[in-house]
């Protein structure tokens, strides 16, 4: 009995999972490409443009420093907008409902739409990484930290999605966090820049920026340097996901913004 429930929730899980794989794929050109030719402009702008200008940082050539905070905004824009897009379209197309019937618990109708978002994350974050290895010539640090902050990340936003995505009203309401809240979190997250660069105070200031332990950890995995412990980094995001997690759960099981 216990298996066949078992069962019944994998099922639950990989329909949705598929769903959401299906969704973006087929879309690539919309869902993939912008971001890897974004990458590009980046790379071309203020790496070849303006880097020579600005010279060394941390002990690396500003590309190779600039390079793994490009490839994580391009895991955080894409899982976030994953879920946030899609989870809301199942609300307005009232489909939500069938699930919220369902004998499928909360947790595993969050876990599809959140593997969604964080398998379109991986998916771009690994084309963005194909293409900085033709600007580049970095040596991987570590694979293990690099792909374990990925998918932390990737998790982390497509649980911010999730929870944008429930209090939304309208298509408009789904672009105002992203707009507002998560371009200055990542352009302020030492993407472009070393800690050291900023007076004490604003030092102090972009320790609440989480943007910012998830930058200097994945830069830690590709570079192997880092402004913030590592450990440290690691908990932050750990909390961080278990914050999302708890708040989206609740809000699914009280049913803000789907039951009327």
């Amino acid at each position: 009995m216990i298996w066949h429930t078992w069962y019944r929730y994998w099922i639950t899980y990989q329909t949705i999972l598929g769903k959401e794989i299906l969704r973006f794929s087929r879309i690539w050109v919309q869902t993939i490409l912008p971001s890897v030719i974004t990458t590009m402009l980046y790379f071309v702008i203020f790496g070849r443009l303006i880097g020579d200008r600005i010279g060394s940082m941390n002990g690396f050539a500003y590309l190779d420093f600039i390079v793994p905070g490009l490839i994580l905004m391009g895991v955080i824009t894409n899982s976030y907008s994953n879920v946030v897009s899609s989870f809301y379209s199942s609300k307005f197309s009232r489909y939500i409902e069938e699930l919220l019937i369902s004998p499928a618990p909360n947790w595993i109708i969050l876990a599809g739409y959140v593997s969604g978002g964080v398998a379109r994350g991986l998916v771009v974050g690994g084309a963005v990484m194909l293409v900085a290895m033709v600007f580049t010539d970095i040596q991987i640090h570590s694979f293990a930290v690099m792909l374990l902050i990925c998918l932390m990340t990737a998790t982390l936003f497509s649980l911010g999605g999730f929870i944008n995505a429930i209090y939304a009203n309208s298509f408009d309401d789904i672009s105002i966090i992203p707009t507002f809240v998560l371009t200055p979190l990542t352009y302020l997250g030492g993407v472009f820049y070393t800690m050291d660069l900023l007076p004490g105070f604003w030092q102090t200031l972009s320790l609440a920026n989480p943007v910012l332990y998830m930058v200097n950890a994945f830069r830690y995995g590709v570079l192997g340097v880092s402004d913030i412990p590592i450990g440290f980094a690691f908990s932050m995001i750990l909390v961080c996901i278990i914050v999302l997690t708890a708040i989206s759960l609740t809000l699914l099981r009280h049913g803000v913004g789907i039951k009327t």
